[in-house]
């Protein structure tokens, strides 16, 4: 496949992915790229939050409920829909349905020989946050890593700390990174996000905080 794609992936649930795609797809369509986006599993929110922001319908790829050669033939009609295909993966990268990963985001990823951008939470963290990239780089050389985002940044001391200790040990770019933030604008309800219907348009309260 030539289609130019990016997978954004993470280390867990709850890391920033949806946030940050939604930005991004928003950010390329301000732009006038036009941007098809994707999400793994049948979550059908996050694909209507991520389709209002790139202002295309958000497509299913599911791996488990389409196999390896329906999900490829749906990504390739899908895709030519606009110029650049956005894959957003879900729980943790490697996280599939049993211990060799089977239907994981980054199973996903090497299925549509995709670059992955790993967004990273690193809440009371530093230079854990290498160690964790150096893991993924080692538990699965065949991953098609590319990049680092880091989220969830405090200070700028907190930034340099990480930022010099991965320059250590790995020659991944940081692509990007986005600060805490004491409250944010996704309303989050029970296993997820509230669906972008129900949006009252309120803010939602910080890490930890009863809404």
């Amino acid at each position: 496949m030539n289609a130019p794609r990016l997978v954004l992936a993470a280390l867990r649930g709850g890391a920033g992915k949806t946030v940050l795609s939604m930005g991004l797809l928003a950010a390329w369509k301000d732009r006038g790229l036009k941007v098809i986006p994707f999400k793994k599993g049948p979550d059908y929110i996050d694909a209507g939050w991520l389709a209002k922001s790139a202002g295309h319908p958000c497509y299913n790829l599911d791996p488990f409920l389409m196999g390896k050669r329906s999900l490829l033939a749906s990504f390739k009609r899908r895709s030519r829909e606009g110029e650049l295909s956005v894959i957003e993966g879900n729980r943790g990268v490697f996280d599939g349905i049993d211990a060799r990963g089977t239907y994981s985001t980054a199973q996903l990823a090497k299925w549509l020989e995709a670059p992955v951008v790993l967004i990273v939470d690193c809440t009371k963290t530093t230079r854990t946050v290498a160690a964790m990239i150096l893991g993924c780089r080692a538990f699965d050389p065949e991953l098609p890593l590319r990049g680092i985002i880091l989220n969830h940044i405090v200070r700028s001391r907190h930034e340099r700390v990480i930022r010099k200790t991965i320059e250590q040990i790995s020659d991944l770019p940081i692509l990007g990174v986005l600060p805490r933030m004491a409250a944010t604008r996704l309303p989050e309800r029970h296993l997820g996000l509230v669906p972008f219907q129900a949006d009252d348009g309120r803010e939602s309260p910080g890490p930890g905080k009863a809404p």
